[in-house]
């Protein structure tokens, strides 16, 4: 539980509004066609879905920022879209939603990375992605680092969050930590496993154990294992902190010369996932340019990924939802 009084836990929720918090990685556009089935097409032995709702929300980094926003923070994307309806249609929902595009850049040999879910009668039918995970180019680079060194001194924080769609080349990783460094700004990853290790230095590396074994070719399955992993990012990454995220386990967090720590995950009605890990790393940045210390930070992260764990689809989370909710749980 969070050691904290319902004063201090107040005064933390209203540090919150108007962080400044950057985003850096891949953009994605998430869309929905729902509808159902009736028959099979004669042209084939499908089935044909018919169409009563269509969306878009949404998704990788982009995601990241929206939580940032509906935390009371001020985000700025940093990365990418194609010259494509896909990438019209994502800077629309940000304008919707008031989150400044001064951040993304066109790249005209890119699409905008969509994925597309068909749902028909409540089942997932087909998904269809649209992408290219090559590396950016260096004037694609060099242009998003232009904007963040514009950016840098009225920033609170930085976020790298890769989804390995090619915008976080080894390049600009190493360009942006120094950058968030020089500037004293703290840094936090949510990796994957291309350049898992070219994340040093950052203020909290926060891999999940599925990330964390593929980096080491290693299985977490005990107690040992957990307390082994940390240990071993620690040392690769000379990270401040070390965030393991171990799903219905919680989160073990790891200090250069501290004990291993643990935030356990509260019980709750899972309905879907998707998502939880964007709402971490956001709760926890916004957490931590709030004053709150690292293991208050993880807990209130955890306890935010918790609760859009118990929404269907992708859905950030709500400041006053999630201190609320805290609040209940103060003795």
């Amino acid at each position: 539980m969070i050691d904290t009084t319902l004063k201090k836990l107040n005064t933390l929720r209203n540090n919150f509004i108007g962080k400044r918090i950057a985003v850096v990685g891949d953009m994605m556009l998430d869309c929905y066609f729902q509808g159902y089935v009736s028959r099979i097409s004669p042209e084939a032995p499908v089935p044909v879905v018919e169409v009563d709702d269509e969306f878009a929300r949404f998704g990788g980094a982009m995601n990241v920022a929206y939580n940032i926003k509906t935390l009371g923070g001020v985000p700025l994307p940093i990365g990418i879209i194609g010259n494509d309806n896909d990438g019209k249609l994502l800077k629309k929902l940000m304008k919707d939603v008031g989150i400044s595009d001064a951040g993304i850049v066109v790249d005209k040999k890119r699409p905008t990375t969509a994925k597309t879910r068909v749902i028909a009668n409540n089942q997932h039918v087909v998904r269809i992605d649209k992408e290219k995970t090559h590396p950016i180019s260096a004037n694609t680079e060099k242009n998003i680092l232009l904007i963040l060194k514009k950016e840098i001194k009225k920033l609170d924080a930085i976020i790298l969050q890769d989804y390995n769609k090619g915008v976080l080349t080894k390049s600009l990783i190493e360009k942006v930590i120094a950058l968030a460094n020089e500037n004293k700004k703290i840094v936090t990853v949510d990796p994957k496993f291309n350049n898992f290790f070219s994340y040093q230095n950052v203020t909290v590396f926060k891999p999940n154990r599925k990330e964390t074994e593929d980096a080491f070719g290693t299985r977490i399955k005990s107690v040992d294992d957990v307390t082994g992993a940390g240990a071993k990012l620690l040392e690769n990454l000379k990270c401040k902190y070390a965030l393991l995220t171990l799903g219905e386990d919680g989160i073990a967090l790891f200090e250069k010369g501290k004990i291993e720590r643990r935030v356990p995950t509260k019980a709750r009605k899972v309905a879907d996932v998707s998502g939880a890990g964007d709402t971490v790393i956001s709760t926890l940045t916004m957490a931590l340019t709030a004053g709150a210390d690292i293991y208050d930070a993880a807990y209130l992260a955890n306890y935010a990924g918790g609760l859009v764990c118990q929404e269907v689809g992708i859905v950030p989370i709500d400041l006053n939802v999630l201190f609320n909710a805290v609040k209940e749980e103060l003795p």
